[in-house]
C-alpha cells in the first residue's frame, strides 16, 4: 500500500514546540481567565516555569514540614487524591485505614487500656489544636455551670507558654478566650510550672503543654505541670486539664525517649495533637488529635450529618478534603514500623548534633538547642562576639547558596534576643549536612572580611519565612 497527502487524518494540533507556541509568546494570564484553552503540556510548562525562582524545598531549614517521601508513597498519594476523606460510606477501606492510624497513635501515646479513647485526622495540627481547645472550652462551660460558677461573668482563659504557635492565638480570638501566657526567659526556654499555676483559676479551661516549642525546639516539663495540677485539682471547684500540643514531638519522642512521661500516662493529660507532616514523615496536610476518653469530648461537638442518604458523625472544622495524606501516613506506619521510625529519627538527631557542633566551633554563638532532644539547632550571637555583622546578614549570605535559615526575635520578654534556627528533617542526610557546614563556615568567613555598611539605626527586621 502507498501513502501520501490524503493519509493525514491523525494529524494533531499540538506538535508545535512548547516555546514555539502562541501561548509562550506572551505573558500568561494572571488575574483573568484566558479567553481560549491552551494545550495541557504548554500549561504545565508555563506554570512550572512560574516556580523557577522559588527556594528548593530540601534546602528549606525554616520548615518542620516534610519535603521528601519515598516514590511508592508519592505514587500511592497521587493515585488517591480524588478520595474524599469525609465520605466514609463510599470509601469504607479508607475510613478503616484512618481508624487504624488513630489506634496506632493512641498506642504510641500510652493511652490506658481501659479508656474509651477517640481521635480523628485533621488538616495539620492547627485544626487539631482548635478541636482540642473547643473540647476544653465546652467541657469547662458545662462543668462550671454545674458547679455554680457564673460562666457569663467574664471570659474563660487558657494558660500557655509565650512560645506558643499562632494557632493558639487564633483559637482564643475565634472562640473568645483570654490567652494567658507564661513568658520564657533566657534561663528557661520552656514553661515555668509555678508561673503557669499562678495564672490558673476557676475560669481556666485548660493548660497547654508544648512538646517542641516552635521558636527553640525545647520541651515543656509536662510532668511537672501535671503534678502541680494534681495538687490544685484536689481543692478546685472544677478540675483543670492539660492539652499537649505535640505538633513537633508527638511522633518523634515516643521513638527516641519512650521513658519520658509527657503523654496519657499522666493523670491530667486529656488530649494530644500532633502533625503527621512533621516527624510523622508525611507531606504537608495531615494532623491528628486523640482524647484519652470520650468523657473529655462533649457530645454537642459531634455532629451527625445527613449526607447522600447516610449519616456521618463528624467534629472536624473542615468537611471535604482529600484522603491522600491519611493514606500516606498509613503507608509510613506500615513501611517503617517502630524500628524504622527510630532509626530515621536517630540519624536525624545525629545530623542536628553535628550541625550544632559546627556552629559552636566558630566561637561566635551561644547554643540554645543543640539537637540532642528534638533535632533543632537554635543559637544567638554571643554578647561579646567581636563582629560587625548580624544573624540577618548571615541568613542573607546562606540564602545565596540556596539555604533558607531564618533569623528572628524571640517572643515577649525576650524580643531583644535575635536567634537563628535550623530544623533538621529526615531528608537532611549527613552528606547534605557536610555541604551546609562548609557553606556556613564560608559565610561566616566572608562576613568577617566583608565591607559592612554602617547605619544610624540598627535594622529591626525578621529574616524569616511565613508558614
Amino acid at each position: 500500500m502507498l501513502y501520501g497527502k490524503d493519509d493525514q487524518s491523525k494529524a494533531r494540533s499540538y506538535v508545535n514546540p512548547v516555546f514555539g507556541s502562541p501561548a509562550s509568546d506572551r505573558d500568561i494570564p494572571k488575574y483573568k481567565l484566558n479567553p481560549e484553552s491552551i494545550e495541557p503540556r504548554i500549561a504545565y510548562r508555563l506554570v512550572k516555569d512560574e516556580l523557577l525562582d522559588e527556594g528548593v524545598a530540601r534546602q528549606n531549614l525554616a520548615t518542620f514540614c516534610q519535603t521528601y517521601m519515598e516514590d511508592e508513597a508519592t505514587k500511592l498519594m497521587g493515585e488517591t487524591l480524588e478520595k474524599n476523606a469525609i465520605d466514609k460510606s463510599e470509601y469504607p477501606r479508607t475510613a478503616e485505614i484512618e481508624n487504624r492510624c488513630v489506634n496506632i497513635i493512641a498506642d504510641l501515646w500510652n493511652v490506658p487500656n481501659d479508656a474509651n479513647y477517640l481521635g480523628t485526622s485533621t488538616v495539620g495540627s492547627s485544626e487539631a489544636c482548635m478541636l482540642g481547645g473547643m473540647a476544653m472550652k465546652f467541657r469547662w462551660r458545662n462543668r462550671a455551670a454545674a458547679a455554680g460558677i457564673d460562666v457569663s461573668a467574664r471570659k474563660p482563659n487558657l494558660v500557655i507558654s509565650s512560645g506558643y504557635q499562632v494557632c493558639w492565638e487564633k483559637f482564643c480570638v475565634y472562640w473568645d478566650i483570654e490567652l494567658r501566657t507564661v513568658p520564657m526567659s533566657r534561663e528557661r526556654m520552656s514553661v515555668d510550672a509555678d508561673a503557669a499555676m499562678a495564672l490558673v483559676d476557676d475560669y481556666t479551661i485548660g493548660v497547654v503543654g508544648i512538646l517542641g516549642i516552635t521558636y527553640t525546639g525545647q520541651y515543656d516539663d509536662i510532668e511537672a505541670l501535671d503534678e502541680k495540677l494534681r495538687v490544685y485539682n484536689e481543692r478546685a471547684k472544677i478540675t483543670v486539664p492539660i492539652h499537649v500540643d505535640a505538633a513537633s514531638g508527638g511522633l518523634y519522642t515516643p521513638f527516641m525517649e519512650p521513658e519520658l512521661r509527657w503523654d496519657f500516662r499522666l493523670e491530667n493529660v486529656i488530649s494530644i495533637n500532633t502533625s503527621g507532616h512533621k516527624y510523622g514523615l508525611v507531606y504537608p496536610g495531615i494532623g491528628w488529635i486523640v482524647w484519652k476518653d470520650e468523657a473529655y469530648l462533649p457530645k454537642e461537638l459531634i455532629f451527625k450529618v445527613s449526607y447522600l442518604g447516610g449519616e456521618t458523625p463528624t467534629m472536624a472544622i473542615n468537611f471535604s478534603r482529600s484522603a491522600s495524606p491519611v493514606l500516606g501516613q498509613y503507608y509510613n506506619f506500615l513501611r517503617y514500623g517502630h524500628e524504622g521510625y527510630r532509626k530515621i529519627h536517630e540519624r536525624t538527631k545525629d545530623v542536628a548534633v553535628f550541625l550544632a557542633k559546627t556552629v559552636e566551633d566558630t566561637g561566635y554563638f551561644e547554643i540554645y538547642n543543640d539537637g540532642s532532644r528534638l533535632p533543632i539547632v537554635c543559637y544567638t550571637l554571643k554578647d561579646g562576639a567581636d563582629v560587625r555583622w548580624t544573624l540577618y546578614d548571615l541568613a542573607d549570605r546562606l540564602q545565596m547558596k540556596g539555604w533558607q535559615a531564618p533569623a528572628y526575635p524571640l517572643p515577649e520578654a525576650l524580643q531583644d534576643t535575635i536567634i537563628q534556627r535550623y530544623v533538621v528533617r529526615a531528608d537532611f542526610a549527613m552528606n547534605m549536612a557536610y555541604e551546609f557546614a562548609e557553606d556556613f563556615r564560608q559565610a561566616v568567613d566572608e562576613l568577617n572580611h566583608a565591607r559592612i555598611l554602617d547605619s544610624d539605626e540598627p535594622a529591626r527586621k525578621i529574616h524569616g519565612f511565613t508558614h
